[in-house]
C-alpha cells in the first residue's frame, strides 16, 4: 500500500524536486527515452481524480537519431517515469 500524498515512479520510489528521471517522450510517430530533472511535483484534478504530475527540465540526453528541438520545461504524468538518481542539483 502506497503512502498518501506522495508521488512515486512506477517502482514505488518517491519523487522530489531535483531528482533525475527517465521517461518516454513522443517524437512524431515514435517514442524516445529521455532524461530530465524534476522541477516541481504536484497533482492535477482530471475527470474527478487526482493525477500525479511532474514539471521537468529535459537534460538533452535521449535515445533516437534526431535531437530535441528545444529543452523547454514540460508537464508529464508520473505514471511512466523511473527514478534514475535522487537529489541532483537543479540547474539555474
Amino acid at each position: 500500500m502506497g503512502k498518501r500524498g506522495v508521488v512515486t515512479d512506477y517502482a514505488g520510489e518517491e519523487l522530489y524536486a531535483g531528482d533525475l528521471i527517465a521517461y518516454a517522450a513522443r517524437q512524431g510517430n515514435r517514442v524516445r527515452m529521455s532524461d530530465a530533472i524534476v522541477k516541481k511535483v504536484t497533482a492535477h484534478l482530471v475527470d474527478g481524480r487526482l493525477r500525479p504530475m511532474l514539471k521537468v527540465q529535459p537534460t538533452g540526453t535521449e535515445s533516437g537519431f534526431t535531437k530535441r528541438k528545444s529543452l523547454r520545461t514540460e508537464w508529464i504524468a508520473a505514471e511512466h517515469v523511473r527514478l534514475v538518481l535522487s537529489g541532483v542539483a537543479l540547474p539555474h
